[in-house]
């Protein structure tokens, strides 16, 4: 699973560096500031969140079991859910959009929690 999630964070942050520099060159004209913001925020998370997936990677590595895999699978649905609304909010303007954005962030935040528990399991298959 490690080499999953470390392939994923390696894939996450490619694309997150593609739709930066995306924003910065093709959208800086051709949208408001406040949507480029809103994109940009899509991409700077999405890039906190590739390197999230290594920390992940490493963590199903050392301490196999449920929580260290929990959290690189919550790593990559919450970027898919935060990232991926802002894009499509951000390109498209239907604030309905919006709405998606938080259950990404609480999955990040699940995460993060899964990562904290993992690395306080004392058994080796917990």
């Amino acid at each position: 699973m490690e080499r999953r999630f470390f392939a994923a964070g390696a894939i996450s942050g490619l694309v997150g560096v593609l739709l930066g520099a995306f924003g910065a060159h093709a959208l800086r004209d051709r949208i408001a500031s406040d949507a480029l913001g809103i994109y940009e925020t899509g991409v700077r998370y999405q890039m906190y969140h590739a390197l999230a997936l290594f920390a992940a990677a490493r963590a199903a590595a050392r301490w196999p079991g449920g929580t260290a895999r929990a959290a690189g699978i919550l790593f990559i649905v919450g970027t898919v859910l935060f990232s991926g609304s802002l894009y499509a909010l951000a390109l498209s303007g239907i604030g309905v959009l919006g709405a998606i954005t938080p259950a990404g962030g609480a999955s990040w935040a699940a995460g993060w929690i899964c990562l904290a528990v993992a690395s306080r399991a004392r058994n080796e298959g917990r």
